[in-house]
């Protein structure tokens, strides 16, 4: 996450706030000049009349380097709280959402994300949720995320908060994709709800600070939800909800799309029931996901440092835990629940950090929960 202001984060926050350009355009500018810095260069030349698709007002406003406030203004506002900005090609980009048609060039962040965001899934669904759907998005998150499974929503009512609810009762990681600015408080009622995301996870937008929740935003903020996560879960939507259209993103992007069965001739049964008549994966519980999601988990891109089984300082990829359960494994398969007794840690956390291992390629699953440590890498 960026929290200095230096000239390649000025350009990054420039581009972002020039009037009249989106972020389809700010990726067409990356795409013809290779970089941010070579696209602010080149706004004062006739070479923009290049990029396609390029609004004449877009055009006009970054040869006259205007943005919408000054860029210092903005950065303070986002300081103030804490906050920072992740930009298309950081080595901390969430690398689920960077393989996406069109990932967000900018995102602010609340906080960085993390290593284990890279198994998340997405779970979504009415606003105007029953009394039952509520209670098993709550306890189906909570097993997801004991699991090791980040929870990816969009901090609406109904299901998206019921989801980010059970994420946080399962002590795992959630994350809540604005479809305003960071700094705007929407919906009210989840202020409390919000606090405990930021504590549990972080916040993310791609729109600046101030932006009102528009509805326009909501179907660009879910290829967002979506592109973050190897699935998304569909519980309880009307036939037009804005579930499915997170759902057709999910397809886009090539992830697995999940649907909660409801009762028949519910309305919020149809949303769910036309996602499993055109092939969606019916979900009753967390391990129905699981089996689907496990053969995309790959390990991270990012550099890892480790040191055999003993972390030290110059180690901090691997914890405490992590090299316990290191100690457990060998070349040959060894099945859960030994893992378990020889740790002496109970299975949620065992599960949940193998599953850590085995993002950083130190670790390997074999069928019936055996798991073997990858000597070559250590």
């Amino acid at each position: 996450m960026r929290t200095e202001l230096d000239k390649n984060t000025r350009v990054w926050l420039s581009l972002k706030l020039t009037p009249e350009l989106g972020n389809i355009s700010i990726l067409r500018l990356l795409e013809c000049f290779g970089s941010a810095e070579a696209a602010w260069a080149a706004r004062t030349s006739a070479d923009l009349d290049s990029v396609p698709g390029l609004r004449r007002e877009a055009k006009a406003a970054l040869r006259a380097g205007r943005t919408i406030r000054p860029v210092e203004k903005e950065w303070r506002a986002l300081r103030e709280r804490g906050w920072g900005l992740i930009c298309l090609g950081d080595s901390d980009y969430p690398e689920n959402l960077k393989s996406i048609p069109d990932p967000p060039a900018v995102l602010y962040v609340t906080s960085a994300p993390e290593l284990r965001d890279l198994v998340a899934v997405a779970v979504v669904g009415s606003r105007c949720a029953s009394p039952m759907g509520l209670v098993f998005t709550e306890k189906l998150c909570a097993d997801l995320a004991r699991r090791g499974v980040t929870v990816v929503s969009g901090l609406a009512l109904g299901i998206d908060s019921a989801a980010h609810r059970g994420a946080i009762k399962g002590e795992g990681r959630t994350l809540a994709v604005l479809g305003c600015g960071l700094d705007v408080m929407y919906p009210r009622p989840n202020v409390d709800l919000r606090r405990e995301v930021m504590e549990h996870g972080a916040l993310l937008t791609e729109f600046q600070l101030g932006t009102p929740p528009l509805a326009g935003h909501f179907p660009q903020r879910n290829r967002i939800i979506s592109g973050l996560a190897l699935g998304v879960v569909v519980v309880e939507a009307t036939a037009k909800s804005g579930s499915l259209i997170t759902a057709r993103c999910a397809l886009e992007q090539g992830r697995e799309v999940f649907a909660v069965p409801g009762m028949a001739r519910s309305v919020l049964s149809l949303g769910p029931h036309l996602l499993l008549r055109q092939g969606a994966t019916l979900v009753e519980t967390a391990d129905d996901i699981l089996e689907q999601i496990r053969p995309m988990i790959r390990p991270s891109t990012r550099p890892v440092d480790v040191q055999a089984a003993a972390p030290t300082p110059s180690s901090v990829e691997l914890s405490s835990v992590e090299a316990a359960l290191l100690k457990c494994l060998g070349d040959e398969p060894v099945h859960v629940d030994r893992v378990c007794r020889e740790s002496g840690l109970n299975v949620s956390l065992v599960t949940a950090t193998l599953l850590a291992l085995e993002l950083k390629g130190l670790v390997r699953q074999m069928p019936g929960k055996y798991f073997m440590r990858l000597s070559e890498r250590v």
